[in-house]
């Protein structure tokens, strides 16, 4: 036995054995590989926007809402279009690098969620490489497309209301929904011939302690953020449309009167009360999302190349992770830049988790590909 045999025998897990769909850059490998690199691209970027867009759009649509404001009590059309004019081009910008983040992020936990079931697709391997290729090109093509919307714009489109990066947005979406047809398909020919058996050896059979702490964490997670919604319907979210509509009325009626610090307090109330509708949606969303992902993660610890210890503390460390991020955003309203702060890292903790798994998943099919392994 070599070196680098006992270190893996250190590393892995009793019952633990290599996958045949990991072996030799398979679909399984690269749908797991390709999965938490698109989730820690999009939570990279979620983290650069909140940062250095979020807040500052947030200020200027504010300030666009008090010049249009003015410009309707000082009757002039051409000031109110132009101030709503500003306000659609921040919305664009902001719109444009959520749905990046979001789609990133929610194409990675598809690709985990298809590498789980790549024993039981009934296609060749060869086909499942190709859509498994497919699917991570769309997948990165797509988010790509949509965050560049903004800055392209129609320049040099062959269409009159759709813009290149929308173009190619369109193209890997069409990637991805191509990808998950057949594999939707390779999932059919298996339940009506019952011909592709899943290995003895596939991921859901793992139990070792990171993967029982992740299932666990992520089911309370899960649980919480369902919690926090039926909360929120319940007690918040048709008395804050109400009040919506209130202030809307407000702005329009006191601007007509000329009334323009009547006006501009509406404005400020306005924001602060998108701002408090969005600290509950962001918690809500990504309390849920952390713990599908700690789900999904815990089928993949036996390819985590990393001794238990260390597998154990990365696993704690994205749940607390998982659980402080969220936690802080709501906190936000009460203790502002500082729970923001706090917020940030409990973000930097899910990405510095989510990173050194893939570092061990990355050794671990290293391992594989090394002259004189073990397959």
């Amino acid at each position: 036995m070599t070196a680098s045999d006992h270190s893996l025998d250190i590393a892995m897990t009793p019952g633990m054995a290599s996958s045949v769909d990991f072996q030799q850059m398979g679909a399984q490998r690269m749908l797991v590989i390709g999965g938490i690199a698109l989730i820690l691209g999009g939570m990279i970027l979620g983290d650069i926007f909140a940062v250095f867009i979020l807040h500052p759009n947030a200020d200027r649509i504010g300030a666009a809402l008090v010049d249009a404001t003015r410009a309707v009590a000082a009757q002039d059309p051409h000031g109110a279009g132009a101030a709503f004019a500003k306000i659609g081009g921040y919305l664009e910008n902001r719109g444009t690098k959520v749905d990046a983040h979001a789609h990133m992020i929610s194409f990675g936990y598809i690709a985990l969620l298809l590498a789980l079931l790549q024993p039981v697709v009934a296609i060749s391997e060869a086909r499942k490489k190709f859509f498994a290729k497919l699917f991570l090109w769309g997948a990165t093509l797509l988010p790509v497309g949509v965050f560049l919307i903004h800055y392209v714009g129609l320049a040099w489109s062959p269409l009159s209301a759709i813009g290149w990066a929308s173009i190619f947005a369109d193209l890997g979406g069409l990637f991805v929904f191509l990808a998950c047809a057949v594999e939707l398909i390779g999932l059919w020919r298996n339940f009506r011939n019952m011909k592709a058996n899943p290995s003895a050896e596939a991921p859901l059979s793992e139990r070792s302690w990171a993967a029982r702490v992740l299932l666990a964490g992520g089911t309370l997670l899960v649980m919480l953020g369902f919690l926090h919604g039926a909360w929120y319907a319940g007690a918040d979210l048709y008395r804050y449309e109400a009040r919506d509509n209130e202030l809307l009325s407000a702005m329009a009626v006191k601007a007509a009167a000329n009334d323009l610090p009547g006006a501009t307090e509406a404005v400020r109330d306005y924001g602060g009360l998108q701002g408090t509708k969005a600290v509950n949606i962001a918690a809500h969303a990504h309390i849920i999302e952390f713990g599908i992902l700690a789900i999904l993660l815990a089928f993949f610890q036996p390819y985590v190349f990393l001794r238990e210890n260390w597998k154990r503390i990365w696993a704690i460390t994205l749940i607390v992770g998982s659980l402080a991020l969220p936690l802080f955003v709501l906190l936000e309203l009460q203790w502002g830049l500082f729970a923001g702060g706090l917020a940030d890292v409990g973000g930097l903790l899910v990405i510095i988790a989510l990173f050194a798994m893939l570092i061990g998943i990355w050794r671990y099919t290293g391992n594989l590909d090394a002259p004189g392994s073990e397959q």
